[in-house]
């Protein structure tokens, strides 16, 4: 039990040290590099200062947004899989990103923005988010109880309306509106409401905090409803809460930073390879291995081609897909080898 704990502990000392050396790198590198020497006194110095605008004012506080965007989409996602108990399941899934995404959409093509601000799209996202949480939950509802498979099916179906949506949005838009549609779309950290950036952060790190009442309850539903019924809990009820504290974390994650793809999927799925599947460790490995992946490929998709910058949702998609199937395939084959073996013994 001591080595168990000693491990877990080890484990997430790794991860915020690599979240540290990874944000730390991402203060250094973009269309203006900083030196690591220069980074101390760039930060200690006035308001005066290139340096010291660029690290407060751009930078710091995307590094902030990519740690509580990633680490809520994968905290989502683990919240998810673990009550579908299916692996391949994401935040995405459920329709919340559709519906949110919509909202945005819908602003931008009412032009919002020039009437009300920055504060109008992460508004109008939360609205549609909060409208397709709402849907899903009263649909998947039968006889008191909220049904996982019926939920599954109506997100994906929610999904996939909200998509025809936005296409039909950006079929009838102007240029001028295409254009943001379509970089909105793609993610983004680039954030110029710091107000935003820190109701992000606040509402992430408490979802994680409040995901932490639950996690007896999700190692318990990843044996199934009904031996979740013979230890005690309240699987209504659970299924109820971590749905909606899923949700909220997805939609507010859309609604500031666009759709980023892959990292409610792949950082779940590989923490629980590496980990297992007790929550007590696996929530916080994944929110910080979520907001060490989102900072990682928000730097690349700064520098690789800069000053040219690449949405981090390109780079996600990319770069997560990359890892999933290559991991995936070497799963397989070393399973297919330890079977050849067990028939040889």
């Amino acid at each position: 039990m001591k080595n168990k704990y000693a491990h877990w502990a080890a484990v997430i000392l790794i991860l915020a040290a690599l979240l540290a050396g990874v944000g730390i790198t991402s203060l250094c590198f973009g269309s203006a590099n900083i030196s690591p020497a220069k980074l101390l006194p760039a930060f200690m110095c006035g308001g005066n200062s290139i340096e010291h605008t660029i690290l407060w004012e751009v930078r710091l506080p995307r590094i902030m947004l990519g740690i509580a965007v990633g680490g809520a989409l994968s905290l989502a996602g683990v919240i998810l899989q673990g009550m579908f108990r299916n692996p391949l399941v994401e935040p995405y899934t459920m329709g919340i990103s559709g519906g949110a995404a919509l909202g945005v959409c819908v602003a931008i093509l009412l032009r919002l923005g020039r009437n009300f601000g920055s504060w109008s799209l992460p508004v109008a996202g939360s609205i549609g988010a909060a409208a397709t949480i709402f849907a899903v939950y009263l649909l998947s509802t039968e006889q008191g109880g909220l049904n996982i498979r019926n939920l599954l099916l109506i997100g994906i179906m929610v999904s996939f309306i909200c998509s025809s949506l936005i296409t039909l949005i950006m079929a009838v838009s102007k240029v001028e509106d295409l254009h943001g549609i379509i970089f909105w779309a793609m993610g983004s950290l680039e954030q110029s409401n710091p107000l935003l950036v820190k109701i992000a952060m606040f509402v992430s790190v408490i979802a994680l905090v409040l995901s932490y009442f639950f996690c007896l309850e999700l190692n318990a539903l990843t044996l199934g409803e009904e031996e979740a019924l013979h230890l005690g809990i309240s699987v209504e009820n659970s299924k109820r809460l971590l749905f909606l504290l899923a949700s909220i974390m997805t939609g507010l994650s859309v609604s500031v930073a666009g759709i980023i793809g892959f990292v409610g999927l792949v950082v779940p799925h590989f923490m629980r390879l590496f980990l297992g599947s007790d929550h007590r460790i696996l929530l916080l490995a994944s929110w910080l291995c979520g907001g060490l992946f989102l900072v990682f490929c928000d730097t690349i998709g700064r520098t690789i081609i800069s000053p040219t910058e690449l949405p981090v949702g390109v780079v996600t998609g990319l770069l997560g897909g990359i890892i999933f199937v290559y991991v995936l395939c070497r799963r397989e084959k070393s399973d297919a080898r330890n079977k050849r073996l067990d028939m040889r013994l």
